[in-house]
């Protein structure tokens, strides 16, 4: 995969194109001084290697973002980060060249409750693509059908605070109301202390629930110890639950990173993911997190995250199911065994 990663035009920014005029030069100039990234961000990957893993016809990438571009799409004013641009042309490049079929788009922070590049992206995607969402509960129910039609099929509620403030327990019930009638489920991102706090409130959400990144465990602690053996009781509790497994380079602690050929990164993450995947092999999803917003120790090679699943799902039926069986389910059940 080849991505042109800085021009003059964009101030640096991965994937910007070259203007037409000197006047849309003057003013690609001014957007990229505007939303300059959050200082020390790494941005994406410019050459991933191609995966080495056989991955099943049909793969979905079940957790990715869009970023702009801001000269398109601006950040949201209230955003707690500025990431480097990431186009939905350029998500659909890496797709393509990892060997996967199909992507989830997940409404990233950074463009709050305009869902406006998330639903640009479903319609370019030619039906390739679903979508998460961010809304509030004033919702239009106009609004409601224009995501369902262009692809949505969730919303996405962000308890970690360094990311976005978080919204109150009686004004996400609002949301779920609003969203309940369409068949939509939740995806919730919190991290592992937060559980405890939590728990009561998600379990309470009567429509389908989706954990983001293994509900960010603590790796240097037991996997059979007390604060994940929690986590694992909350996906028994529901037979509605599911568990996004990918994202190791948000957890590991130990690493080796995913770069340079490492063929066996992020060992300490491993346990982890790969008990979920053993445990709930019909509600496990993965995702590359591509273009892995704020990460600032290293980028990983995409082809190397994709080479890392042969570590959490060893067996072609466990990668099968998690890569395409479960999301297909979830996320285009009109398909399922068509």
């Amino acid at each position: 995969m080849t991505v042109e990663t800085t021009t003059e035009e964009t101030g640096g920014m991965p994937g910007g194109q070259a203007p037409e005029s000197a006047p849309a030069k003057t003013v690609a100039k001014t957007v990229a001084k505007a939303v300059a990234k959050t200082p020390g961000w790494l941005d994406w990957h410019p050459a991933p290697s191609r995966p080495r893993l056989a991955l099943p016809a049909g793969a979905v990438d079940a957790h990715c973002h869009v970023f702009g571009p801001a000269a398109d799409f601006p950040f949201a004013a209230e955003r707690r980060y500025t990431p480097c641009d990431a186009s939905a042309e350029q998500l659909f490049a890496l797709r393509d060249h990892l060997g996967l079929a199909r992507n989830v788009i997940v409404q990233a922070t950074c463009h709050g409750t305009d869902n406006r590049a998330l639903v640009d992206a479903l319609h370019r995607s030619g039906g390739r693509a679903r979508g998460v969402a961010t809304v509030r509960p004033d919702v239009t129910d106009a609004e409601l059908r224009e995501l369902h039609a262009a692809g949505v099929r969730g919303v996405r509620f962000t308890f970690v605070r360094r990311l976005a403030d978080v919204t109150p327990e009686d004004e996400l019930r609002a949301v779920v109301e609003r969203i309940a009638p369409y068949g939509w489920h939740v995806v919730l991102y919190f991290e592992a202390a937060d559980l405890a706090e939590r728990a009561g409130f998600f379990s309470s959400l009567p429509v389908p629930l989706v954990v983001d990144h293994l509900g960010r465990p603590d790796v240097a602690k037991d996997v059979d110890g007390p604060e994940f053996g929690a986590f694992l009781d909350f996906l028994r509790a529901r037979e509605d639950i599911w568990c996004k497994v990918g994202c190791p380079e948000r957890l590991s602690l130990t690493g080796p990173p995913a770069v340079d050929g490492e063929r066996a990164a992020y060992r300490d993450v491993v346990p982890f993911a790969r008990r979920v995947v053993e445990e709930f092999p019909d509600r496990v999803l993965w995702g590359t997190d591509w273009p892995h917003p704020n990460l600032t120790g290293h980028m990983p090679d995409d082809g190397l995250l994709t080479d890392h699943l042969a570590h959490l799902a060893p067996t072609g039926e466990l990668l099968r199911r998690l890569l395409v069986d479960n999301p297909m389910r979830l996320y285009w059940p009109e398909e399922e065994g068509s």
